[in-house]
């Protein structure tokens, strides 16, 4: 290596950039879940085998002393109660799915907006109004003052005439004018009364008419001018308040198609989680009428020799007809660490001097000299619901770290048991292929397949982050920062989640990033 290969090696190891941020893909692959259990090997010498439900008998493919190999097709059941059932459980699948794709899909958020954008062009166009009504009114109620004003100085000018004119305001005023007195103090003083001559006195009364009808025109038009004035001033007031109750009104509106708003949108999100989880409870009833339609066909789970038979076609055989014992569902081998339990011989005599009996009655079908391994293990209520007969299981032991092998439910008890206080279901899993390390008694942990999705497209759990209801992931950026993307997520799995829509096959997603230790 030269020098300058090394000092550039040397610069980028001390470089202070932050590292990157771990990837994934978008892909296609399988969306698996699992429940595990802890057990104990014991070897298998015979299996009693059955339906889960009963029905009626279709087919016998077998015949005692016949060999079988793993897998191989036993007998089978008329399904059409079963397939009943599952054309039910997929009807009511398709309605409350197409309910939570009208709440999905619905528009009630988006008209609850569109009446608020109403409703506020509603109060501006009436505060517009209103505003507009006041300004008139109030420039009504100006003009209505100043032509009172105007009248009222008119009124004065001519009583100030007819005063000024000598003239007497009976019926016009009980008080008679100073204008007056001061023209009869000045004919009194002067004697000139008796003087006037005939023509002076007609031309004063016709002055003083003419100055009587002047006031009282313009008394008129001041009573005329003041009662307008009046009346403006009074719808200027009715209007005001009329004015008021309408912007009110339309804030009202306003105010109740926000609330309108904030509940659609607030009720939108628990509608959906609701109608999600209904959906989900509909799925659950779909894959347990399928799993009662897989079940009634009967395979060998390993090989064997076909030891008995108890049914023929045409006949009924009973629910849960697996022959289980009380803790060992499906087999005579007792349960290890839990006790012994007395098995029954096809003789019908009971081992060990004790009585035993077989929850369901006598097995339909044994399988004897099969030379593999099974699994006794108790799961929890919860877990237990979800297994039942024939689904895949993979199972690890303590024993042997670097050892996987497949198995096979053979069954499941029916009643339950209660371990340090919480019930548990014993479920018998007949391994499919052995190995000669194992040995019985050896702690097993068995993780049953209970729904798989094959060929989706999926992300990892490590990458998804749910916030406010929302399923999301980190994506790489233009300028490298994160940018979160919002995803429909379907199935999910122990490792992956399915991806409906939002994300493309091979997108690159970020998952979080190590912190070493003391950072």
């Amino acid at each position: 290596m030269s020098i300058g290969t090394v000092v550039v090696a040397l610069a980028a190891a001390c470089s202070s950039a932050p590292p990157t941020a771990p990837t994934a893909r978008v892909e296609r692959g399988t969306v698996a879940a699992k429940v595990t259990a802890t057990g104990a090997l014991t070897a298998v010498t015979s299996q009693n085998l059955g339906f889960p439900k009963g029905a009626q008998l279709k087919e016998v493919n077998v015949k005692v002393g016949d060999k079988v190999t793993a897998g191989q097709v036993l007998a089978k059941l008329d399904t059409f109660a079963f397939d009943q059932a599952l054309a039910q459980q997929r009807a009511a699948l398709n309605q409350q799915q197409a309910q939570l794709d009208k709440i999905v899909n619905g528009t009630a958020v988006g008209g609850a907006r569109a009446t608020l954008d109403q409703a506020k062009r509603i109060l501006s166009a009436t505060q517009s109004n209103v505003d507009a009504q006041k300004k008139a009114n109030s420039d009504a109620t100006r003009r209505a003052r100043v032509q009172l004003d105007f009248d009222q100085e008119q009124l004065d000018k001519a009583r100030q005439k007819l005063d000024f004119d000598g003239c007497s305001q009976d019926g016009l005023d009980d008080e008679p004018s100073s204008g007056r007195r001061r023209s009869s103090d000045s004919r009194a003083s002067t004697g000139s009364g008796s003087d006037l001559t005939s023509d002076a006195g007609g031309a004063a009364t016709s002055t003083c008419g003419a100055d009587r009808q002047a006031v009282t025109t313009a008394e008129r038009q001041v009573l005329a001018s003041r009662t307008a004035h009046t009346e403006a001033k009074n719808k200027e007031n009715v209007d005001e308040a009329a004015g008021k109750v309408s912007v009110e009104n339309a804030r009202q509106s306003v105010v109740t198609a926000q609330n309108q708003v904030n509940s659609t949108g607030t009720d939108r999100p628990s509608e959906i989680a609701a109608q999600t989880a209904v959906v989900n409870s509909a799925k659950a009833a779909v894959a347990l009428a399928q799993r009662d339609v897989d079940n009634s066909v009967l395979r060998a789970p390993v090989p064997g020799t076909v030891s008995a038979i108890n049914g023929a076609v045409g006949e009924f055989v009973g629910s849960a007809s697996s022959g289980t014992t009380a803790l060992a569902p499906g087999t005579g081998a007792p349960i290890p660490s839990v006790g012994a339990a007395a098995t029954s011989d096809q003789s019908g005599n009971s081992g060990a001097g004790l009585s035993a009996t077989r929850p369901g009655g006598n097995a339909f079908l044994v399988l004897n000299d099969v030379n593999t391994f099974q699994v006794v293990v108790p799961f929890e209520e919860s877990d237990a619901a979800k297994v039942s007969a024939n689904q895949r299981v993979d199972v690890t032991f303590d024993a042997v770290p670097d050892l996987t092998r497949h198995g096979t439910v053979l069954s499941v008890a029916p009643a339950g048991t209660s371990i340090s206080g919480v019930t548990n279901y014993y479920a018998t899993i007949v391994l499919t292929d052995t190995d000669p390390r194992l040995r019985t008694g050896q702690s097993a942990q068995a993780g049953v397949l209970v729904n798989a999705l094959d060929n989706v497209l999926t992300v990892p759990n490590t990458a998804v982050i749910r916030k406010d209801g929302k399923t999301l992931v980190n994506t790489p950026g233009p300028d490298g920062q994160p940018v979160l993307v919002p995803f429909q997520a379907g199935a999910v799995g122990d490792d992956t989640t399915q991806v409906l829509s939002g994300l493309r096959d091979g997108q690159p997603v970020l998952t979080p990033q190590a912190k070493a230790p003391g950072s």
